[in-house]
């Protein structure tokens, strides 16, 4: 498992209660819209629009709330107009960072995300600098209460690409246009998942083996993610055990 992962799953698991809570809505709710204004508002004709769907509902968005979203994306209701854009860079370290933001003001943005880089020892690059370090992927992380002969029984046949063995959780991965007949597979089965979501995953990772250079990526890694037009930071530093338990214990 990936550092930036086992972080991310450390901090989901600290859930940073009300502020994280209403910081995914808001990110949750933009992404239903542009979902639905660039494939559609029917959940079944637009393969993105219900992995977010399904992500906004098992983060207990209300059903009304998804409706409006919906329903603005589409041109039914009234709203801002949110765009897409990404932008890469890297941490200290030689880390490489890619950024996912949906935003009414691009030039805004970019600015903020700059600033967020340079302020936190990191620099912005061009695009296509860092990109090709990664890959898009449906991730369904389950708990370890699950078999592995039960969860390849139904994994493989329903277009898993890998089963890895995450310490705490079992990893299934998918190419992205599976990661929906992958769930709902598991789903039929009985088989209960933490997560499904699609990602960028790194193909190389970049080890930090110092509790200080640990530091200094999650501080920017942080900093973007608390920026409300960042939807995803993606990143392939990798922290061993040992560290991340140092920078646990001294958080």
């Amino acid at each position: 498992m990936s550092g930036h992962s086992k972080w991310a799953t450390i901090k989901h698991k600290k859930g940073a209660a009300d502020k994280a809570r209403g910081k995914l809505f808001a990110k949750l709710i933009r992404q239903l819209e542009v979902s639905a204004r660039e494939g559609g508002g029917d959940i079944d004709a637009n393969p993105t629009l219900r992995t977010m769907y399904e992500k906004a509902r098992s983060a207990s968005v209300p059903m009304d709330t998804i409706t409006r979203a919906i329903k603005r994306g589409t041109g039914e209701l009234e709203g801002v107009t949110y765009e897409a854009v990404s932008y890469e860079g890297y941490a200290p370290c030689g880390v490489a960072v890619y950024v996912e933001v949906l935003t009414d003001n691009r030039n805004r943005t970019g600015a903020d995300v700059r600033n967020v880089f340079t302020k936190n020892g990191g620099s912005t690059a061009e695009p296509g600098a860092v990109s090709w370090q990664f890959q898009r992927k449906g991730v369904i992380i389950l708990p370890k209460s699950v078999s592995e002969d039960d969860l390849m029984l139904v994994a493989m046949d329903a277009g898993a690409e890998d089963l890895a063995d995450q310490g705490d959780t079992w990893q299934l991965t998918s190419a992205p246009q599976d990661l929906h007949t992958l769930q709902t597979a598991l789903q039929e089965a009985g088989i209960a998942f933490d997560s499904a979501d699609l990602t960028m995953l790194p193909t190389t990772e970049v080890p930090l083996e110092s509790e200080g250079d640990a530091r200094k990526v999650l501080r920017l890694i942080d900093a973007l993610e608390d920026h409300d037009d960042v939807q995803n930071v993606y990143s392939n530093f990798d922290i061993p055990d040992a560290v991340l338990q140092e920078v646990e214990a001294n958080a």
